[in-house]
């Protein structure tokens, strides 16, 4: 019966009632259950692709955002990239979203600010004060925030077992390794500071998204209306920043492709498959794959920029892969009491 529970609380609600009506007969059977299973089990593998695809084009935007920075201040950047994204996403579904109240609108507001305006605000400018590794070292605490804030906040959520915090401290080694690769550590408290607000923020938002995806709402619609707010909460820093709005600059081929990708890409397409992820793995299944950024990066560096990847890199890589391999193999979904 609790497969029951947890099939009829997928999206794939109809496709099993169908099931029911072909059957001609109650849903209780051990036929009927495993037809079930493995509607959950084709769902559940979806969501782990899509937020695999995700991370592994996410881990590749800093080539187009290197490439950017020649002429583009970040603020620039963020701000065309995610207007373009939500051009896309209006084009695509220009629908309008039918909000029950003033609650549900505010925790998309709260998801815009969270997500789309302060993450990126706070890791960028976090990237003038410190060392870039450190930022992706702090960053990639995410992941544990967002377990803590699931086990406190949400009601139903991932357990967390050790294997969890045993792949959490496996994953970091790796990417320590991966950040630093024989330089030395530098820290700075305004900097490191700033970095792990950006990794709260994060945490928060995949919250967030969570309760979103509960809604039973369109996610390339609820992606939207999360750009939206991002998009309105984002202007006051256009003012603050060094934004400047140049056409010429935008519209060079060489700018343009780059723009396209992380507008179309790594903001339109991947917020939509990681917000569809959260909604079909939880947020902490889906939040352990930002261990993999680092990898994707490495990886896509030797192959791009042909840079050489040292043996203590490729150890880990190592690690952080078999990091992610204890933190998603051992979590157990569980309904907490009220």
């Amino acid at each position: 019966m609790q497969l029951y529970r947890q099939a009829f609380q997928t999206r794939a609600t109809f496709q099993i009632f169908f099931i029911c009506l072909s059957d001609c007969r109650l849903p209780h059977t051990d036929a009927f259950l495993r037809r079930v299973a493995g509607i959950v089990d084709k769902k559940t593998t979806t969501g782990h692709i899509t937020a695999l695809v995700t991370i592994m084009i996410w881990g590749t935007t800093f080539i187009s955002t290197k490439i950017l920075l020649a002429d583009f201040t970040p603020i620039e950047i963020l701000f065309f990239r995610f207007l373009l994204g939500l051009l896309v996403l209006i084009i695509i579904y220009p629908k309008r979203l039918k909000i029950k109240d003033k609650k549900q609108e505010l925790t998309f507001a709260a998801a815009g600010l969270c997500g789309i305006c302060l993450y990126y605000l706070l890791e960028n400018i976090a990237l003038t004060y410190t060392m870039a590794s450190n930022v992706g070292i702090i960053i990639s605490v995410a992941p544990f925030f967002t377990a803590v804030l699931s086990h406190v906040f949400l009601k139903t959520e991932e357990k967390l077992k050790v294997q969890f915090f045993v792949g959490f401290v496996v994953a970091m080694i790796g990417i320590c390794l991966i950040s630093f690769n024989g330089k030395e550590l530098e820290l700075n408290p305004i900097g490191d500071i700033l970095a792990v607000a950006a990794a709260l923020v994060w945490a928060v938002y995949s919250l967030l998204t969570r309760k979103i995806s509960s809604y039973g709402l369109n996610t390339i619609g609820t992606t939207r209306k999360i750009f939206t707010y991002g998009i309105l909460f984002m202007l006051p820093f256009l003012f603050v920043f060094d934004f400047n709005l140049d056409v010429q600059k935008v519209i060079k081929p060489e700018y343009a492709l780059n723009l396209i990708y992380l507008g179309l890409g790594a903001s339109a397409l991947c917020f939509v498959t990681w917000n569809y992820a959260v909604g079909v793995l939880g947020t902490v299944k889906t939040s352990v794959y930002i261990y993999i950024v680092p990898v994707i990066t490495a990886t896509s560096s030797v192959i791009v920029l042909k840079e050489k990847i040292t043996w203590i890199a490729a150890i880990g890589i190592g690690l952080t892969l078999i990091g992610l391999f204890l933190s998603e193999s051992k979590l157990k979904l569980r309904k907490r009491g009220k």
